[in-house]
């Protein structure tokens, strides 16, 4: 029968390349990674790695057993993990994604008051959703749906993504000129400022602009930041414009450190969703989390609806 550590030390080796790194990785002899692959390959009765100058280079089945296993492998490595501290602790653990900006603006505060252990991810939402349906995160915040069956999607508010601009903007001539001016003179007048972005293909950027524009910009940022709360900081102390959902700009804008200067000709929103899985084991937590997200995204809506 095969052993499970085989496995392992498999997949160790073939992700470092290196026997030494696979056995620092597994906190095992270097023999003992030698003897668990040599037993697998006899076990499979094929080669499963080509030895060339100092690396390990996985052959074609290796290639396939590696596919085979890794998933599996992996799952069965957070299944245990979370056994292991539900066990020691005493404490359920939630993994949970969503994208840098929201746990910064939503999340981060109420770490404390929870009485559960997290571990946050964050990464695309089409990879976060994918980690939920293999059941290595237990709920993600994502403004995109993917048909996952078992997945349930909760709304939990709505973003807008709007123009703001440094307080030294003199709003009421900004909009006045905004209102009675073509697109080609709104245009011109926008590319007179400094611009703030995330990066030069930034997604929200590029649909404000065809939204409003019919175009895409044909101009990129002044100052390209890590991420949107960056944006936000940066323009707080200075002068300049940039597009961002407003949910993450809304105490700014309070304290007046930012203005809200237009949403455009067509606003432009989103829905964001708490997804989780039906039937978890952690629906307290589940629903501990729904409820911050949505008690503050529903001050947003009514701070910023008109």
């Amino acid at each position: 029968m095969v052993n499970l550590e085989w496995y392992r030390t498999f997949k160790a080796v073939y992700n470092t390349q290196t026997m030494t790194a696979a056995a620092e990785a597994l906190f095992i002899s270097q023999p003992g990674v030698s003897l668990h692959l040599s037993s697998l390959e006899s076990y499979v009765g094929s080669r499963l790695f080509d030895r060339v100058a100092k690396k390990m280079i996985p052959t074609e089945q290796g290639k396939v057993l590696y596919n085979a296993i890794s998933e599996p492998l992996s799952k069965l490595e957070e299944v245990e993990k979370r056994f292991q501290k539900s066990t020691e602790l005493e404490v359920p653990t939630i993994n949970i994604g969503m994208c840098f900006e929201t746990f910064q603006h939503i999340l981060e505060r109420h770490l404390h008051t929870l009485d559960f252990n997290i571990i946050s991810s964050f990464s695309g939402y089409q990879n976060l959703l994918r980690d939920l349906e293999k059941g290595l995160i237990d709920i993600v915040i994502t403004p995109t749906k993917i048909d996952i069956k078992g997945v349930k999607y909760v709304p939990i508010g709505i973003e807008t993504i709007v123009l703001i601009g440094g307080r030294d903007i003199d709003k009421a001539a900004f909009t006045s000129e905004i209102t009675k001016s073509s697109n080609a003179e709104i245009l011109a007048l926008l590319k007179q400022n400094k611009w703030y972005g995330t990066s030069s293909d930034n997604e929200h950027f590029k649909r404000f602009w065809l939204t409003n524009f019919k175009a895409l910009p044909d101009f990129r940022a002044n100052y390209i930041v890590p991420n949107f709360k960056s944006i936000i900081n940066s323009l707080s102390y200075g002068s300049g414009l940039a597009i961002v959902p407003d949910f993450l700009c809304r105490t700014e804008i309070e304290k007046g450190k930012l203005q809200l200067l237009w949403k455009g000709a067509t606003p432009i929103t989103n829905t964001l969703y708490l997804a989780y899985r039906n039937k978890s084991i952690f629906e307290a937590q589940v629903k501990e989390i729904l409820n911050i997200f949505q008690s503050d995204m529903n001050k947003n809506i009514q701070a910023n609806g008109d």
